[in-house]
């Protein structure tokens, strides 16, 4: 069971973190617009936390510090599909630019969502 924790726990860490480097390079092919700029600045802020945090979480020393810190990776992972969301609905890109990155941070959302909700109800 442990084991398997730890597993999962490595499996997400790699996973949170390939979402941080895909959105590294889509922010690449972003226009050089200002709102491209922008939103694509704060997708950046909001995609990365999301790693660090899930990062962070994992040394966390308790299972309170723990909860927090995947508080933080589900609102940043909501955000980060919100900008994403808010590019397409602006039509700075088209749909089928972000569809991967889209389901990808709702899927970690979802994860993350559902961990926290386990560690809630253990407290």
């Amino acid at each position: 069971m442990e084991n398997d924790k730890i597993e999962f726990a490595e499996v997400f860490k790699k996973r949170t973190k390939k979402f941080v480097v895909d959105n590294i390079k889509f922010f690449r092919t972003l226009p050089k617009t200002e709102e491209a700029k922008i939103i694509g600045r704060q997708l950046l802020r909001s995609s990365s936390s999301v790693g660090a945090n899930y990062r962070v979480a994992c040394r966390a020393r308790s299972k309170a510090e723990f909860h927090s810190k995947l508080s933080t990776v589900v609102e940043e992972a909501d955000e980060s599909v919100f900008w994403m969301e808010v590019l397409i609905d602006a039509e700075v890109v088209n749909q089928s630019a972000l569809t991967y990155l889209v389901d990808e941070g709702s899927q970690i959302l979802k994860i993350a969502s559902a961990s926290r909700k386990t560690v809630s109800a253990n407290k």
